[in-house]
């Protein structure tokens, strides 16, 4: 059901906007690229409604005030990919980082303030509560692990395909059928791993921080070099292998108090 409503919702609007000439920034094309961001959420609310008789899946984790100490090492190391990967392109004969232009986004996107809430809209608030608050705990109770990530990993990259064909957005800017289209699809199922690891140990908010330090660093940096692009999506593929290897945390039902 979470997948069904996420791809109505999120790829009937953005292969309208394709269909009306694939130009995110006209409006009222604007309003159908962002209603196709919030597939996600609008899915997990459809299953949430549905089934909000029914028992939360056994791998969900609640919100808790105390795993709030989470979502700050969960951002730091997500933006440390994305800068161990910018600082090892630089060191190999890639672009050196470059605040200039990300301090430009900032500025264009209307000062600090708006920059952080435009990110967290983008992506961690509009996106975490359904891949990993919805999709991914159910996912778990029917397969493994390493399966669930797998799926989750294929289904969130299949996700961004229509993104490539839409003007102003930052996958056409890329290219599909290009070195940077591929290491940003590429990048796609380790970041699972790392939002998932988050998920498990401190639910949605520390998911959201991963994804939310992952695109603002990604963002501020300007990394969209292929050379940039493909060594942060190794570095992510390391740490994706470390992580898998630490020991899986019990279901919260099993967890104590």
């Amino acid at each position: 059901m979470f997948f069904v409503v996420t791809f109505l919702v999120s790829w009937g609007a953005w292969f309208a906007v394709i269909g009306f000439g694939g130009r995110a920034m006209v409006f009222p094309m604007v309003v159908l690229c962002m209603l196709g961001g919030f597939g996600p959420l609008i899915g997990a609310l459809v299953v949430r409604l549905r089934l909000r008789r029914r028992p939360a899946p056994v791998h969900a984790v609640r919100f808790r005030g105390r795993r709030l100490a989470w979502m700050l090492p969960a951002l730091v190391v997500a933006g440390g990919v994305v800068v161990q990967g910018a600082l090892l392109s630089s060191v190999v004969g890639g672009p050196a980082i470059n605040l200039a232009p990300g301090l430009q986004i900032v500025a264009l996107s209307g000062g600090p303030a708006a920059f952080v809430i435009s990110q967290l809209l983008g992506g961690p608030l509009s996106e975490e509560p359904g891949w990993r608050g919805t999709a991914y705990p159910r996912l778990r109770d029917r397969v493994s692990r390493p399966q669930a990530l797998l799926i989750l990993g294929t289904v969130w990259t299949t996700w961004h395909l229509p993104l490539f064909f839409i003007h102003g957005t930052v996958q056409h800017g890329f290219g599909l059928l290009s070195w940077a289209g591929l290491f940003f699809l590429l990048s796609i199922g380790p970041l699972t791993v790392l939002t998932g690891f988050a998920y498990e140990r401190a639910g949605v908010a520390a998911s959201a921080s991963v994804h939310f330090g992952f695109n603002a660093t990604f963002t501020l940096l300007t990394a969209t070099a292929p050379l940039t692009m493909g060594l942060i999506a190794a570095v992510l593929a390391v740490v994706a292998t470390i992580l898998l290897a630490l020991p899986q945390p019990l279901p919260m039902h099993a967890r104590p108090a």
